[in-house]
């Protein structure tokens, strides 16, 4: 489930790159879909030079762009994102997105000289697709350069007008790389049922209580936890308050990571052996 950002100032390549590494990937039996900025915004009615003008319209267009590529995104296609991307903050977001979809990515950077670009820019045949002055002056100062440093820049294919894209470079980065690991904050926690949830509740607190009462008697060392005879604590190490806290923790993070039920006895006295020691 590759996905490839393409990042540039105005008229620097973008969609010139992009239709090349559709063709590309076309050739190696892949499906390719290409989500465009510029198609997005003629597709709202709006003007380019008055769109790049107004952050609400703007906002609204990257909101269209990042719901467009997770729905495209599956395991055997090409998605890629043909715009300015020029915030690092939206390139992040869609960096997290894709992982935590467990999809490579890459990003490709249209760079350009800026006097050529404007260049460019006026030999446009359709006076529609050309920029003002004050725009694109505009979206230079607000540009904000991808730096391959950065981990959702990388690996970064940084090319001019002129040169060749490295297009084996690009396709080893995104099929022969191992697929990322989502993190923890990028991830739904599972759905558990509501018997689980009361049964892991009702577990968990037979055993805090047993182990308080146990403890209030005054024995001391190594002790078999009531009702669980194949499972030992050192009832001595035993603090009723930070039980009492243990447990908590140990309910909300089998919210997150739901054990099988049969199992929470022996998993929640090894939490609470380990974390009282």
């Amino acid at each position: 489930m590759p996905f490839i950002l393409i990042s540039g100032i105005p008229c620097s390549g973008k969609t010139t790159r992009a239709v090349e590494l559709k063709q590309f990937f076309e050739e190696q039996g892949k499906e390719v879909h290409v989500v465009s900025e510029y198609e997005q915004i003629k597709k709202a009615g709006f003007e380019k030079n008055s769109f790049y003008a107004d952050a609400n319209k703007e906002k609204h267009i990257r909101g269209l762009l990042k719901s467009e590529v997770m729905k495209l995104i599956s395991p055997n296609n090409v998605v890629i994102l043909d715009g300015l991307n020029y915030i690092k903050g939206c390139r992040y977001e869609l960096f997290c997105a894709s992982k935590a979809n467990k999809c490579n990515q890459c990003t490709v950077h249209a760079e350009i000289n800026r006097d050529q670009a404007w260049a460019f820019n006026e030999n446009r045949v359709n006076a529609e697709d050309k920029y003002n002055r004050e725009t694109f002056d505009a979206l230079l100062m607000r540009y904000e350069e991808p730096d391959g440093r950065n981990r959702w820049d990388a690996p970064l294919f940084m090319i001019f007008p002129d040169q060749t894209l490295s297009k084996d470079d690009i396709y080893a980065a995104l099929f022969k790389k191992k697929l990322p690991k989502p993190n923890m904050a990028t991830q739904n926690p599972p759905l558990s049922s509501t018997n689980f949830l009361y049964d892991l509740d009702q577990t968990t607190k037979t055993i805090v209580d047993s182990l308080i009462k146990v403890k209030n008697s005054g024995v001391t060392g190594e002790v078999a936890v009531p009702g669980y005879q194949d499972l030992e604590i050192d009832i001595s190490k035993v603090d009723i308050q930070k039980l009492m806290i243990l447990r908590r923790q140990y309910l909300i993070y089998s919210k997150m990571h739901t054990p099988d039920p049969k199992d929470v006895p022996k998993l929640f006295v090894h939490f609470l052996s380990t974390n009282l020691k």
